[in-house]
């Protein structure tokens, strides 16, 4: 539930940091759903979002619609799309390793919706990979970024080691196949669908609620 709530939040969302929030929910949900290997997931989930905020903010405006019509920065959108690959499960980057150990260590009755939230999460991300984009020579970019992007992306590709059995012919052609069917849906559905996301569940008392529910069932996991 938690990993479908926070990928239609984040396909919907029309804000970059916003979507980035909403897609942590969803990838929650996922190591909630496979705890014995979580922490992979965890780690690998950790470099990307870091590196993702990082980039975001140095964007033109935070809203995608605005983006489409703005041309970012070639420098800033390469490392934007080397994440937004590793969180969408594209091989060679440590996001398709633990997205497999992940997806393999979940039960029947998860199958259906954790793969239903990658594809989702395809989608989200296809906002990022497909923004316009051009070299910009005037923009200046301080050497402390590029060597925090560089540190975190550089865990993406060397956290492959951790699960090498992830790269076989069927796991890495599910994996391209999940990627392009959620590509596919946006450009041909969601790039120009304009549906507000209502912000009711984000009030306090709400949030409170989701925690209690969470805890009380990160409990029944521990005792059963």
């Amino acid at each position: 539930g938690t990993a479908l709530m926070g990928v239609c939040y984040a396909i919907l969302e029309k804000d970059t940091k916003r979507l980035l929030a909403f897609s942590t929910i969803s990838q929650l949900g996922l190591i909630l759903a496979a705890p014995t290997v979580g922490g992979f997931y965890a780690l690998t989930h950790g470099l990307v979002k870091s590196s993702l905020f990082l980039m975001a903010g140095s964007l033109p405006s935070r809203n995608f619609k605005e983006l489409q019509y703005k041309s970012i920065n070639t420098t800033i959108w390469i490392p934007l799309v080397i994440a937004s690959l590793s969180i969408s499960g594209f091989p060679l980057l440590a996001g398709f390793s633990a997205k497999v150990l992940s997806l393999k260590n979940i039960t029947s009755w998860q199958f259906i919706a954790m793969n239903v939230a990658a594809v989702g999460t395809a989608i989200s991300f296809a906002k990022f990979i497909f923004l316009p984009h051009k070299q910009d020579t005037e923009q200046t970019i301080k050497p402390g970024f590029w060597a925090a992007v560089v540190l975190l992306l550089s865990g993406l590709v060397f956290g492959n080691i951790a699960y090498l059995k992830a790269y076989n012919l069927a796991d890495i052609t599910k994996a391209i196949i999940t990627i392009a069917i959620g590509w596919l849906a946006y450009h041909l559905i969601f790039k120009k669908l304009a549906i507000y996301v209502p912000r009711v569940v984000e009030e306090f008392e709400h949030l409170v609620g989701v925690m209690s529910l969470t805890i009380i069932f990160l409990f029944w996991m521990a005792l059963s």
